[in-house]
């Protein structure tokens, strides 16, 4: 199919091209040893501008012959000035060597917040698609544990947070798993069972050396993201000369559970010189955090009837995560025109959590469920329960690939193989010791604590069972992509032709083991180890964690116990077991053209999906597998222009076509049919569809300063949402009975999101000193989404328009700056409005869960002892911001939890 398209496009476009000539070169710093990466390289007379790449590239195409004034710029300042001449069909090689010999420019801002800052901006302004940017320095200047964190300071974007740390990242309103994710180009699996979303929390910032987000997809682009495209970086070699290395050392306090934990990162590479063009670049990095903190929390999860609460619990966590990264990157040019790249990463993430709660449902005088109000007491069933558990994910990508320049011809291609993991060998997943009491009672209603005498003694409590879990998950992709380019002129105007496909193979398997464990008369007043350290009130003794695991071994060996045990879980370990197969074949064509101030790309992008799915029907205790098929494909044009108003104005326009695989967990085949009740994955489920239109303008101004809006529209086809389906022909037939009611996922009517997009930054360098080093930054999106959802039962079908999901109305960032020769200062505020995050009645929103709004304050400070030694503080979470989730109104709690402050001290160390 490939080489017929290749043919004749090259048949149909030979006799537009001249025989223009074309100018090259690398930009190195002779007294720094480093390569200016992201400088504006321009010619003049032709009005052609390009980003330096990796290793301070660049090249332009299709320039006539003549005489042109070649200009470098960082930032604001001009860096080089030269005249070169152009040949028809010959190479001009403009290779450009500052500060050389006795020709000392004046200093340039290569490091710093404005630095990075300028260099996020430029390449926001030269991309093609609307993107935005996050670099490595300015990762480094706050306290952001991973690549999730370092996201939320970008405009449009948020994140969702566990145990009070980044997980996954929202684009423009749209969930994790609404977007997608790559490292160095391949797309990154996802561990978690059920999911595609990525949660960044396993890729430690420190191993980044660039975020970009692309929010406006191109034909070129995978178009499995509605949200936005993250492409994460790692480091190059090629980007400095010579060898270079450098070492973080870090140590932080946790104050709510005063635990102190160390973090590593370490760094370096070094380029060879090979004679003539041939260049060598070998860069490694590795990273190590082993972090020890906790929280408090008490929730209902949404159990309440008016003023009245039916069921509460109260949770103390201590957890351990730890975290490992590693990647070598070897990069090889053999000249200007062809050059070979291998990128590896290598992430685990190991979270280990001792999970004590106090669970408590209240009773009446028949010892059926009741709602209780505040204050008082009465009858209740208590629960004391502990969870212990090690899960352990990993990530692994490997990127193989090549990039030519052969006369006006540019050929890319990449072989990328990736495995993502998420282990769990044993998990004491509930050790349940239970009571009846007969007076307890609760206070308050948003952080609601339990309380009453018969709580607080151990001997009330019977162990009633153990569950324990064994589970893996693996998410293996494999891709080879092939981009071909043909560099031409049209009437005079700059233009090319691009052409290519992708084949993407990928298999998601979940395979889960359960036990479950019951002994009589065993008192929890043997497996305690004192009370648990809970400030929220008074929770009582903790179960020990070694005494419980020790009675569940003692269960376990016995083989009455452990045959009832394999009975018991019989149920649970085969309906959570699947595999999916999905292959996605694509090829694409685009154009893009340069009509003096207009640049416009427009084309076409197919995608076929192939998927196999696997699993388990349960029905009414009878086992038996279940296959199901699904192919689809879509055809997915785009439009995008850009438009310069003046010299530092533009404004840009998308018409662009997305589509999203629903969620493993929603399409895997199970089935479990109880009666007259069945709960059934949609393998037949459709694929999200996506028509997107962005309109924005950007103005730019001085040093790190650009004033942007944009303003975009989305409208979803096939949003999947799960609801119940009642007395339908298919469910029906499986439950061999009429008027089933099934639990499943459905396809709904048309999804909107509709938002702006405000940023500004601006370095006051036209103050006097010492204001001159003031910084400013601020963005805020905000976001109206609708969907239509629906729930069936024997009484008809009730509909309401819901937000989507995880959706916060209001997004922003305001970061104040400052810094000199030594200091650095930054204190930033990230803002999230309340979301919706799961519907609780599909008749009206008393019932539904939303998470409150959150404002989180972070500061940083360093101070630079030496030209290679920092020393560095940080304080991430300033206010205590807690997690909230209430029911309804903020009133009514549905999970409240608290992490407090932590405070970092570091010192890092460059050779450069």
């Amino acid at each position: 199919m490939m080489k017929p398209l290749a043919v004749s496009i090259a048949l149909a476009t030979a006799a537009l091209a001249h025989a223009d000539g074309t100018v090259e070169g690398r930009i190195v710093d002779a007294a720094s040893q480093t390569v200016y990466k992201g400088a504006v390289v321009r010619l003049e007379e032709a009005k052609r501008e390009v980003l330096a790449e990796q290793g301070g590239r660049f090249r332009l195409p299709q320039i006539p012959a003549g005489s042109y004034t070649l200009t470098i710029r960082m930032g604001d300042k001009v860096i080089d000035s030269r005249t070169i001449t152009v040949a028809d069909d010959e190479v001009t090689n403009a290779a450009v060597i500052v500060n050389e010999g006795n020709n000392m420019i004046d200093e340039v801002l290569v490091v710093g917040q404005a630095a990075q800052m300028q260099r996020a901006i430029d390449r926001q302004r030269y991309s093609d698609q609307i993107v935005s940017a996050v670099n490595a320095d300015a990762i480094g200047e706050l306290p952001d544990a991973n690549a999730a964190e370092a996201l939320q300071r970008i405009p449009g974007l948020s994140i969702e947070r566990d145990q009070g740390e980044g997980r996954f990242v929202r684009v423009r309103g749209m969930g994790a798993d609404y977007n997608s994710v790559s490292v160095n180009g391949t797309q990154i699996p996802a561990p978690e069972a059920g999911t595609r979303s990525v949660a960044l929390d396993v890729i430690p910032s420190n191993l980044i050396s660039s975020l970009v987000v692309t929010k406006s997809l191109t034909p070129d682009m995978d178009a499995n993201s509605i949200g936005g495209a993250i492409e994460i970086e790692s480091i190059s070699a090629l980007d400095r000369e010579g060898t270079f290395y450098s070492a973080d050392v870090e140590y932080s306090h946790v104050e709510l559970t005063d635990d102190n934990n160390p973090k590593l990162s370490l760094g370096g590479g070094t380029t060879f010189e090979l004679g003539g063009d041939r260049r060598l670049g070998i860069a490694a990095a590795a990273s190590y955090e082993s972090r020890d903190f906790g929280s408090e929390n008490t929730e209902t999860g949404g159990a309440w009837d008016g003023d009245g609460l039916e069921e509460m619990e109260m949770r103390d966590y201590t957890i351990n995560r730890e975290r490992k990264g590693a990647a070598i990157n070897i990069d090889y040019e053999h000249d200007l025109n062809n050059a070979f790249h291998l990128r590896t990463l290598y992430s685990e993430f190991s979270d280990e959590e001792q999970r004590q709660a106090l669970v408590a449902e209240f009773l009446d005088a028949d010892e059926e469920t009741e709602a209780r109000t505040a204050g008082e007491t009465g009858a209740a069933e208590v629960a004391r329960e502990l969870k212990d558990r090690t899960e352990t994910q990993k990530i692994t990508a490997v990127t193989l690939g090549g990039e030519h320049y052969i006369n006006d011809w540019t050929v890319e291609y990449d072989l990328g193989l990736s495995h993502a993991e998420e282990n769990e060998p044993d998990s004491m997943d509930s050790a349940v010791f239970t009571a009846d009491v007969d007076s307890i009672g609760f206070n308050g209603s948003r952080k609601p604590i339990l309380f009453g005498d018969e709580l607080y003694d151990a001997s009330n409590f019977e162990l009633d069972e153990i569950e324990r879990v064994k589970s893996k998950t693996t998410d293996d992709l494999n891709v080879f992509s092939i981009d071909i380019t043909r560099d031409l002129m049209i009437a005079d105007y700059p233009a090319l032709i691009k052409f290519g496909g992708k084949t993407s193979s990928r298999k998601k398997e979940m395979d889960v083991d359960i036990r479950k464990y019951e002994a009589d008369d065993v008192s929890m007043s043997d497996y305690v180890d004192g009370n648990a350290d809970y400030s929220l009130g008074k929770f009582g003794p903790a179960l020990s964690k070694s005494k419980v695991r020790g009675l569940m071994n003692a269960l376990a060996s016995d083989a009455a116990a452990e045959a009832t045990a394999v009975e018991e879980g019989l149920e649970d370990s085969f309906i959570e077991d699947y595999t999916i197969e999905e292959d996605i074949n694509a090829a694409y064509l685009m154009g893009k053209i340069e009509l003096d101030q207009l640049q416009l790309i427009g084309g076409f992008r197919h995608e076929a999906t192939k998927q196999k799915s696997k699993g388990y029907e349960l029905s009414n205790g009878d086992l038996s597998r279940i296959n199901f098929t699904n192919d689809y494909s879509h055809t997915l044009p785009a439009l995008l222009a850009k438009y310069e108003l003046d010299a530092d104005t533009q404004v840009r326009a998308a018409w662009t076509n997305s589509v999203v695989r629903p969620t493993f967990e929603m399409i895997r085949p199970n089935v479990v049919i109880d009666g007259d009740e069945l709960e059934a994955g949609n393998p037949n489920l459709k694929a999200l569809e996506s028509s997107n239109i962005d309109l924005g303008i950007e103005h730019f101004m001085g040093n790190a300063g650009t004033i942007s809006a944009f303003a975009f529209y989305k409208s979803i086809d096939n949003f999947a949402y799960e609801t119940d389906v009642y007395n339908d022909a298919y469910y029906n037939a499986l439950a061999g009975e009429d008027s089933t009611t099934t639990t499943t996922y459905h396809n709904g009517e048309s999804a909107t999101v509709k938002g702006l997009e405000l940023a500004y930054s601006q370095q006051f360098d036209m103050l006097p000193a010492p204001f001159n080093g003031l910084l400013l930054a601020a963005n805020v999106t905000f976001v109206d989404s609708k969907a239509r959802i629906s729930n069936q039962d024997d009484e008809g079908t009730v509909e309401r328009t819901i937000s989507l999901p995880k959706q916060s109305d209001t997004t922003g960032n305001l970061m104040v700056g400052y810094e000199n020769d030594t200091i650095s200062l930054r204190l930033a505020a990230n803002y999230k409005s309340s979301y919706l995050d799961e519907v609780g009645n599909y008749e009206d929103s008393s019932e539904d869960i939303r998470q409150a709004a959150q404002t989180q304050v972070d500061f940083n400070a360093s101070y630079k002892v030496s030209e290679q030694v920092k020393v560095r503080f940080k304080a991430a979470n300033l206010t205590d911001e807690p997690y909230y989730m209430y029911q309804g109104s903020n009133k009514y709690n549905a999970q409240y939890e608290t992490y407090g402050t932590t405070y970092s001290l570091g010192v890092s160390f460059n050779s450069f």
